[in-house]
């Protein structure tokens, strides 16, 4: 707990991510602008959405944040951190993601469709991680809670993490899709919304992780042998509730994960106390360079515990699922470390 509050003050460490926020402008910026041009010039996109139809490409965010299916929560599903223009459309979401590269739109319209239909259905995918009192002396905590993409009942349990730098939560990239192919191989994904802030994101992980083991039965999920996910500066939540516990951040403790799932992220500090790790990173990373990734797993495996990392030529930072590259099925991989690492 020590070398992560050292690393917090630490002035090198945030002039690392000072330099992080402009590499990654510079790296994502043109290719975002020509991909958006290549929909528009091939007639992609529907009509907006009424109640009760399918958002398509074409429907505006505004209106999917207030859709009354949501019950007051829609604005979680995009990052309320981010100014949003009311005519921005789904096919365009990239543009509020900084730092994300290979963002998908037709997944972004997948996605939230699954949340419509289900919430539509009448069944529950949002949870709130504090109570109404926690919520009142932190307003903060407002813009906290759990989305459920429910696996098979009684079925393994992961939290996934989405990155944004600590300053907003990228998760319509960076942890709902993932959560939801999680959900389609029969596991329980849980996508946390968190505060920003190092602190603060690694508390809401560890309420995270608290509040399910506390409500397991009602959620019909096992929390045995439970998985951190994360990407960026989710995966450093990820790898730091693994190393430090729940306890390091003002919870009970709770058991550690099986495993931990990092994408493109840099950490160099090893406790030692690490759980099995799995990383992977593009080699054209301009914020998370892929050999001190390398070097990180290296070094949890001369400690004795289980780690391995895949390296994609020419992947960039923040590629998601990158469907359609040679990095396509690694979270097939990463599901079956996670596996082999649990006691069953």
């Amino acid at each position: 707990m020590k070398m992560f509050r050292y690393a917090m003050r630490n002035k090198k460490f945030q002039e690392f991510l000072i330099l992080t926020v402009v590499s990654c402008l510079v790296f994502s910026g043109c290719s975002r602008k020509e991909d958006r041009n290549s929909r528009e010039e091939s007639g992609q996109g529907g009509s907006t959405v009424g109640n009760g139809s399918a958002y398509t490409l074409d429907t505006k965010v505004a209106d999917v944040i207030s859709d009354p299916a949501f019950d007051g929560y829609g604005r979680l599903i995009f990052p309320v951190d981010r100014a949003i223009d009311e005519d921005l459309r789904l096919q365009d979401v990239e543009e509020i993601l900084i730092w994300y590269n290979n963002v998908n739109p037709d997944r972004t319209v997948e996605i939230a469709n699954y949340l419509k239909d289900h919430a539509s259905s009448g069944e529950k995918i949002f949870y709130d991680i504090y109570t109404e009192e926690e919520k009142e002396e932190d307003p903060a905590k407002e813009d906290t809670g759990l989305f459920f993409f429910r696996g098979e009942p009684g079925a393994k349990t992961a939290i996934v993490n989405a990155g944004g730098g600590f300053s907003y939560v990228a998760a319509m990239h960076d942890s709902f899709p993932q959560a939801l192919e999680l959900s389609k191989m029969g596991y329980n994904a849980f996508a946390l919304i968190y505060r920003p802030g190092a602190q603060t994101a690694c508390e809401d992980l560890a309420r995270a992780i608290a509040f399910l083991h506390e409500n397991r039965e009602e959620l019909q999920i096992d929390t045995e042998d439970y998985s951190l996910w994360g990407g960026s500066a989710g995966a450093r939540m990820a790898a730091w509730l693994g190393s430090y516990g729940t306890s390091a951040f003002g919870e009970d403790e709770y058991p550690a994960p099986a495993a931990v799932i990092m994408q493109y992220t840099g950490l160099s500090d090893v406790t030692g106390n690490e759980p099995p790790t799995y990383a992977c990173v593009g080699t054209s990373d301009g914020i998370a360079p892929y050999n001190s990734m390398a070097a990180y797993i290296r070094r949890i495996q001369k400690n004795g515990t289980d780690a391995m990392i895949e390296t994609f030529d020419g992947l960039r930072h923040g590629f998601g699922l990158v469907e359609g590259t040679a990095a396509e099925g690694w979270i097939d991989r990463a599901a079956d470390f996670w596996e082999r690492n649990t006691g069953e």
